[in-house]
């Protein structure tokens, strides 16, 4: 006789339903761009987008959806000035410190 043991199957975390006011957001934001790395300021870019609604981010940055979703594609390499409108858009201002 056979025993066979299924794993349970675990949910896929997703950011952005905790992105549920400004002072998540910025703390969320505020310790990715900690990390200095570009891919994860897309990814945090891009669930902060999908917690405000990407179609209404997208408006507001002067964007189209389908670019917005480009843009923020795990791998993409967006311009700096899609990163502000669209940091803009979100309501998210980066601002420099000394190291």
């Amino acid at each position: 006789m056979s025993t066979s043991k299924t794993k349970p199957k675990l949910l896929a975390f997703d950011a952005a339903r905790y992105l549920t006011d400004d002072a998540a957001i910025a703390e969320y934001m505020t310790a990715v761009l900690e990390t200095e790395n570009t891919d994860l300021l897309l990814l945090a870019l891009s669930d902060v987008a999908r917690a405000k609604g990407m179609a209404q981010v997208a408006k507001d940055a002067g964007l189209g959806r389908e670019s917005l979703y480009k843009a923020l594609a795990p791998g993409a390499k967006p311009r700096l000035d899609t990163i502000l409108k669209v940091a803009r858009a979100l309501g998210v201002k980066f601002t420099a410190h000394p190291a």
